[in-house]
């Protein structure tokens, strides 16, 4: 049970049950459609929780940045992919992790293939960054000769292994709704092929497709010719995947316990010891336009309770979260009963964001887990 006396500031609180039953369910979903399962560790950071993917027979996986790689390599993983361009300040460390474990990096340059190859003494899988339509990172999928340039470099270098193209479909949290992700999918997945073809065409064959969006992960039955899927956020999932539909409620296996330190009924709203340090400045909008930064729920020894209904954070500062009532009942229902020095659970707009701000989970059994930068 939860000690909410000992609750002093932002807290992460963790429900393991449902981070564990959504993962179960997605590792489900991959072996039932024949896909690799390469989850995206960014999100839960910890070489702890890494132990209950291997539970559920995970045996590679992505990460963010070549630091959170050593970090898991350390703990034991020997598969990893970073899904970010490869950045060439870090080839020496990037050429010491190639040595102690099987490695993944994403080009979409003649020239970042060009100084990997220099660089690296030992084998180095290689994927091709590809862009379907976030305009994030990556060569557009239309650019067929762009492409093949890069994996031209990419074959000249002794040390490189050209696995495939890989994407991100960030989009897919601008959708709504299982059509609309569907949808998306069905385009990211034709545009894939088709330069898939083309490019074997031009001498590459066999490239695998590599995607990783949660919402799609999470929602869409039957991802087709995917050879992997690399989601992170469903471990924990958050309000924007709710809203999105890629979850339930019930789903969202993380809330920040804040402290109640001021109260204005004339405006409906509290302010939270919770700002923008602990829940980052991620958002969403609804229909009435508004910016939402999370919601509240009720917090006691077992967990939080469901979300309250017409409350919202509607601003962050620094440290300060104000959270308001969108009408008189509403307020009346859920606040007019808060005092100064009562906790709230806030469901976070993206999990991912704010485990790293926080560091540290506490488990609704009381436990600490660590993540990367509390570890020993």
């Amino acid at each position: 049970m939860l000690d909410l006396m000992q609750i002093t500031t932002p807290v992460l609180l963790l429900d393991e049950t449902r981070a564990r039953a959504n993962l179960a369910r997605m590792a489900a979903r991959a072996e039932r459609q024949g896909i690799r399962f390469r989850p995206h560790f960014k999100t839960h950071q910890s070489a702890a929780m890494g132990d209950w993917f291997r539970a559920v027979g995970v045996r590679a996986i992505t990460v963010s940045s070549v630091r959170m790689a050593r970090y898991f390599a350390d703990a034991g993983w020997d598969d990893i992919t970073i899904a970010f361009p490869v950045n060439v300040r870090e080839l020496p460390a990037i050429a010491e992790l190639a040595a102690r474990v099987r490695l993944g990096l994403l080009v979409d340059s003649e020239a970042a293939v060009t100084a990997l190859g220099m660089a690296c003494s030992q084998p180095v899988d290689v994927w091709l960054e590809v862009d379907t339509g976030y305009q994030r990172s990556g060569l557009p999928v239309e650019h067929v000769d762009a492409c093949v340039a890069v994996l031209r470099a990419a074959r000249a270098q002794a040390h490189l292994r050209v696995q495939g193209l890989l994407t991100h479909t960030g989009q897919s949290y601008a959708a709504q709704g299982e059509a609309a992700l569907t949808a998306l999918h069905a385009h990211t997945l034709g545009a894939l092929q088709s330069l898939r073809a083309a490019l074997a065409t031009a001498g590459f064959p066999g490239l695998e497709l590599s995607i990783g969006d949660t919402p799609t992960c999470s929602v869409v039955d039957d991802l087709g010719a995917v050879d992997e899927m690399r989601p992170g956020n469903f471990v924990f999932y958050d309000w924007m995947q709710h809203t999105i539909g890629a979850c339930s409620e019930q789903d969202i296996a993380v809330a920040v316990a804040c402290p109640i330190v001021a109260v204005y009924p004339a405006r409906r709203e509290l302010i939270l010891y919770g700002g923008a340090v602990h829940l980052s400045k991620e958002f969403i909008r609804p229909a009435d336009g508004a910016p939402d930064y999370g919601h509240a729920a009720a917090l006691d020894e077992s967990g939080w309770g469901p979300a309250w209904e017409g409350v919202y954070l509607r601003a962050l500062s620094q440290e300060h979260g104000i959270l308001h009532a969108a009408n008189t009942r509403s307020f009346d229902a859920h606040l007019a009963a808060c005092n100064v020095g009562d906790l709230v659970a806030v469901l976070p707009i993206h999990s991912c964001l704010t485990a790293d701000l926080l560091k540290t989970y506490t488990t609704l059994g009381g436990e600490r887990i660590a993540m990367m930068e509390t570890a020993p």
